[in-house]
């Protein structure tokens, strides 16, 4: 048997209670989903029409029923609206608006019509029809790929009501029974597919909320996989610790600054480092409180702009870095990860590097440039005084008697003051105010009388290698001052063994175009000659120096010496001979390990000619013709005797007139005692308007003007010019106490015949006006 109709009631009333308690919760919790409070409203619907519906069993007028009928009618739409706000739908109002007003005018006109329940309740069947086939068709419209069970469930049950409200109403219509005898076992049925439909509602909420979540976690991995997208391809490095320096990930770019293997994605390919080692700026060890790491992990907070250098990859090349650290707290203020980030400043610090080494060279190059300038201009007077004092000595010791004990005075005097003019020399070739005499010369030749002079110098105990790569190049240099390079530092190497066994090196082989220690300022030179570069390295196993003595290596009168063992030029003059070839120097030592000077010098391919072997020649009064004298008294050598021009012609001819002009009144002096002794007629002044009035009195009385190039007022090559003006024909010699490029240049366009080195000037002076006077005869 069914229940009688108030009972059924009294259950509806109290599941619908419950629906309208649940679905209003749902609606509080889950406030983006749009059907639970439409829902819960239809319940609330529901329990009035029930009441009305109980009122009406009662005794209640017609009205009572047509507006449970109503308020039933409106239960389901809300349902209906409930779901399209759930499928995110736009509602139809006007067809929603139209039944229920039908509802509504048909349940009040049965009601003024008198008491007809089973009008009431037809009325409501076949509304009830037409608002069934609407939710059907909209769930059979969805065409949601993969759709849910839940959506086929409740297109089921609302097929199943539909056939139902069909059926029952054409029963009641073709059958002619009262509904009320089949009012109870509907409203059971309806009861059940409430039931059922509130269920599948439930779970059309569960699912959304699936739905909504599977979609979050979508959207967190693409997130994340873009984040990890994102790190990966940085430039800069990312490396995450944990506090106990585990590595937990490490980005593209700090695996390849490490030499670490793998892929970003693949952390287990990831070193783990027991001891994070940086090097702070001055490439000392940085102290553990001052590493990034190990501050954030004190004090918690980020760390930024910390330049370090790391060894990386298994040769432990030695890299910057600029350092930031973080921390990565979780959401309770714990510390779950350090984050280690950095940029790559290798090539950067390597750049500020060449320009702190650019910057020294600048400096050195003005330094040397102050002191070359300082030279040039003592050199003038320094040299004059030196002449005088060389020139006169030698002159008294003709004078003497070869055993009158002053000549060993007099020889004591020259030795002091050649001492003083090879000081002036080196001054002058490390500020490179020289002359070279450069020509194509095989580097072999040079290094091995090189080593033939040093052998003489130095002891059984010590071992002197040359090593000659095959097939060298030649360079173009001036073979006395290359000579002079490779002697100085050979010395040198010989003193850094202070008396101990050792071993001195020379090496020479070639430097290709492409070799990384091709040095930056050859690279364009060598590329230009196409022949690459010759590479010179003397080295020692000697007492090596530290940093701070290689870094002023360089200074003039820098020394580690003694007093009076050294004068600090040896070192600065070799630099200013090698730049003065083009060429560069670089130098390795470490203290205790010895010490290494390379030498570079562009290479050509033009072929050195046959070294010959010059006599030297000594005049008879004791000069020589060699360019460096040395302070020791010269051996016993043959002695040509070499005559005047003027004695050398028929005793008839008049002597060559030589005028000399010179500020200097002592080398005036000494220059005419000097060419009087060899026969020679000199007229000597000190005035430079003298000598070219002079001139302008006898055009050709004079076979030679010899001036002094650096004269107050007017110049030797102003002189020049006015005395050839006068005769074109007159040969002129200026001599300089320094020769630069435009002074040979300027000397050439005014028509001087050559330009002398004021240094060698006194000591070959009688060779020098010779060879200018009587010039050398066709064949």
């Amino acid at each position: 048997m069914l229940p009688d109709l108030p009972t059924l009631l009294l259950v509806r009333l109290g599941v619908d209670a419950l629906i309208a308690v649940a679905f209003w919760g749902q609606m509080r919790r889950y406030p983006g989903i749009g059907g639970p409070g439409w829902w819960s409203l239809g319940a609330v619907l529901s329990i009035v029409g029930s009441l009305l519906m109980m009122a009406r069993i009662g005794g209640g007028n017609a009205f009572a029923a047509g507006l449970a009928g109503v308020m039933l009618f409106g239960s389901h739409a809300c349902a209906w609206i409930g779901l399209r706000a759930y499928l995110r739908r736009t509602m139809p109002w006007r067809t929603l608006t139209a039944l229920l007003a039908l509802q509504l005018v048909l349940q009040v006109g049965l009601a003024m019509r008198g008491d007809d329940p089973s009008g009431h309740q037809m009325v409501y069947a076949l509304t009830m029809v037409v608002l069934a086939a609407l939710v059907l068709h909209d769930l059979l419209r969805e065409r949601t790929p993969g759709l849910a069970p839940e959506y086929r469930a409740l297109a089921l049950l609302t097929a199943f009501e539909l056939v139902l409200l069909l059926a029952v109403s054409g029963w009641v219509v073709f059958a002619s029974r009262a509904l009320d005898s089949v009012a109870a076992g509907f409203i059971l049925v309806f009861l059940m597919t409430k039931f059922l439909r509130v269920l599948l509602f439930s779970a059309l909420v569960s699912l959304r909320l699936r739905q909504e979540a599977d979609q979050a976690r979508l959207a967190m991995a693409e997130r994340a996989a873009d984040s990890r997208a994102l790190v990966s391809n940085l430039g800069a490095g990312v490396v995450v610790f944990e506090a106990d320096q585990h590595i937990v990930s490490a980005n593209r770019a700090a695996r390849r600054f490490f030499g670490w293997p793998g892929d970003s994605d693949d952390p287990g390919s990831l070193p783990q480092i027991p001891d994070w080692q940086l090097l702070g700026e001055n490439g000392a060890r940085m102290p553990r409180h001052e590493i990034p790491f190990e501050r954030v992990l004190a004090s918690g907070q980020p760390v930024s702009d910390v330049v370090a250098g790391i060894r990386t990859g298994d040769t432990g090349e030695l890299r910057w870095a600029l350092c930031n650290a973080y921390p990565e707290n979780d959401a309770i203020g714990g510390l779950r990860h350090v984050v280690f980030t950095f940029v790559d400043i290798t090539a950067l610090r390597q750049i500020q590097q060449q320009q702190r080494a650019l910057e020294q060279q600048l400096a050195q190059s003005q330094k040397m440039e102050a002191l070359g300038t300082l030279a040039g201009g003592v050199a003038h007077d320094f040299n004059n005084i030196l002449a005088a004092i060389l020139g006169n000595a030698d002159l008294a010791r003709q004078d003497l008697a070869p055993s009158n004990p002053a000549r060993q005075s007099l020889h004591e005097i020259s030795s002091a003051a050649r001492r003083g003019r090879e000081l002036v020399r080196q001054i002058l070739a490390f500020s490179r105010q020289q002359p070279l005499a450069r020509t194509p010369v095989c580097p072999d030749t040079i290094v091995t009388e090189t080593c033939s002079l040093l052998r003489t110098a130095i002891g059984s105990n010590v071992q002197l290698v040359k090593e000659v790569a095959p097939n060298g190049h030649a360079i173009l240099a001036d073979p006395t001052r290359l000579g002079q390079v490779l002697l100085n530092l050979g010395t040198n190497a010989v003193h850094a063994l202070q008396g101990r066994a050792g071993r001195i090196g020379f090496r020479i082989d070639a430097v290709g175009l492409d070799d990384p220690a091709l040095p930056p300022a050859l690279q364009e030179p060598c590329r230009r000659g196409g022949a690459g570069a010759v590479r010179i390295a003397v080295s020692d196993d000697g007492c090596g120096m530290n940093d701070a003595t290689r870094a002023r290596i360089f200074e003039p009168f820098f020394t580690t010496k003694g007093v009076g063992q050294g004068t600090g030029l040896g070192l600065p003059m070799v630099l200013g001979i090698v730049e003065a070839h083009g060429g560069a120097i670089t130098v390795d030592s470490r203290l205790g390990e010895g010490t290494t000077f390379t030498l570079y010098f562009p290479a050509i391919t033009d072929k050195p000619p046959a070294p010959e072997t010059a006599p030297e020649v000594v005049f008879s009064d004791g000069g020589t013709m060699a360019p460096i004298p040395s302070d020791e008294p010269s051996p016993p050598a043959a002695t040509i005797s070499v005559e005047s021009p003027a004695m050398s012609e028929e005793s008839s001819a008049a002597p060559a007139h030589i005028l000399y002009l010179d500020d200097d009144d002592t080398l005036v002096f000494l220059v005419r005692r000097l060419l009087e002794r060899r026969g020679y007629k000199v007229t000597a002044v000190c005035d430079q308007q003298e000598a070219i009035d002079a001139v302008r009195a006898q055009p050709q009385g004079f076979q030679l003007l010899m001036t002094d190039y650096n004269m107050p007022g007017m110049s030797g090559i102003d002189v020049a010019r006015e005395v050839l003006s006068i005769n074109p024909a007159l040969p002129v010699a200026v001599a300089s106490g320094y020769i630069s490029d435009e002074l040979q240049a300027e000397a050439a366009a005014v028509g001087v015949t050559e330009v002398v080195f004021k240094t060698d000037a006194v000591e070959a002076f009688c060779e020098v006006v010779a060879r200018l006077v009587s010039p050398p005869r066709p064949a």
